[in-house]
């Protein structure tokens, strides 16, 4: 069921979508010459990994400068960092309004994510994990779940492991239902 539902509500919004792609990746290329896709490998299900696709919403070689650059986080094997001197002007205004993640509705449509669950990690981060925390791998990871609707930003990672785990153990097309609208109204206050 929740496969079927991935993929029709995923190729009914590529389609609705694709122009707005089309405009929103000429402004990225427009700010910030280069490809305006980021294209990252992550790990899926089954301690796979595939290539997630979002929208570029930092310089071009932003990678290459992430090593010259401290990570706040401390709680975790996750980068993260507030005001990231990478993110172009218009890459904040795409991250506010989580407009760079429409491109996984691909990913979606491929079979490596669902519309719904834990977000999927880079490898390096992944390798860090403890073997509960592998827990979350079971799945398919998501565009959006629990940890983006109780939390986002302000989560600790096991906070958002355990929201993550609870969602595993819960599921239900009911909890996604619930789910998917609390992201609308996240994405509607720009949070």
């Amino acid at each position: 069921i929740k496969r079927i539902f991935d993929l029709c509500l995923g190729i009914t919004l590529f389609i609705l979508l694709l122009p707005v792609w089309i405009g929103l990746s000429l402004l990225i290329v427009l700010e910030s010459p280069g490809f305006p896709f980021y294209v990252s490998s992550r790990v899926g299900r089954g301690n796979r990994n595939f290539s997630m696709i979002k929208f570029r919403s930092m310089v071009h070689d932003a990678e290459t400068l992430k090593a010259e650059i401290p990570n706040e986080r401390n709680d975790g094997p996750l980068f993260k960092l507030k005001n990231d001197p990478r993110i172009t002007k218009f890459g904040k205004w795409l991250r506010r309004w989580s407009i760079d993640e429409l491109p996984q509705i691909i990913n979606v449509i491929r079979g490596d994510m669902s519309f719904i669950g834990p977000r999927p990690h880079l490898p390096n981060e992944v390798s860090q994990y403890s073997e509960k925390q592998k827990q979350v791998l079971t799945i398919k990871p998501g565009i959006t779940g629990m940890a983006q609707v109780y939390g986002r930003d302000t989560n600790s990672f096991d906070r958002e492991i355990e929201l993550d785990l609870f969602y595993i153990e819960n599921w239900s097309l009911l909890l996604d239902t619930k789910i998917l609208l609390l992201t609308f109204r996240a994405v509607f206050h720009g949070k």
